[in-house]
């Protein structure tokens, strides 16, 4: 599916109109036309706003390998209920941890940005690492491949949230990519 598709997908989903979707983004009814037709992309800005809008992740919109479904859950936590106990080495892990009871398996993750030429460029000229150490430090997250039978889901948790979208097709814990990110197998939690 092209982002165009999946654009128009979610807004279905979420049961707005071009016309509604262009209101709440403060952007004309024709940029979202030109968008789902695949002529032209929205800024990083309005990738945000869209997918909050919509309740889809930014990578799912981008993805092109197509392996996130459309089914994001997000639900509010806070971060100080919880305790690192076990195989948990801090919170964030003992969130995505019982959250997660009926797991079969639980793997931490370990996401690297999978840098652009120019990004590449940058990184060598200013210091090695710093685009790295940028996204992390923008995210500040824990990632987190969580299978359940024969699914799997790709699990974020924030301070604030912890977020999870089922993947539409199997990947290989050892390493994967989705949107703009590397991801590869950390610690096995469960």
């Amino acid at each position: 599916m092209t982002f165009g598709e999946k654009l128009k997908e979610a807004r279905k989903e979420a049961g707005v109109s071009q016309e509604q979707l262009a209101d709440k983004m403060c952007v004309s009814r024709s940029a979202i036309a030109k968008w789902e037709t695949d002529k032209g992309m929205p800024d990083v800005n309005n990738l945000k706003v869209m997918s909050q809008l919509l309740n889809v992740s930014v990578d799912y919109l981008l993805d092109d390998d197509e392996k996130l479904s459309l089914n994001e859950i997000r639900e509010a936590i806070n971060l100080e209920d919880y305790e690192k106990t076990g195989q948990c080495r801090d919170e964030k892990d003992a969130v995505c941890v019982a959250k997660n009871k009926s797991a079969d398996r639980i793997y931490s993750l370990i996401r690297n940005k999978k840098m652009t030429k120019s990004e590449w460029i940058i990184d060598l000229i200013v210091q090695p690492g710093v685009v790295e150490t940028l996204d992390r430090f923008k995210e500040q997250a824990g990632f987190y491949l969580v299978e359940k039978g024969t699914k799997q889901y790709l699990v974020k948790v924030t301070k604030d949230f912890i977020v999870t979208n089922e993947l539409a097709e199997r990947v290989d814990p050892k390493g994967f990519v989705i949107g703009d990110h590397k991801y590869k197998k950390g610690w096995q939690l469960v």
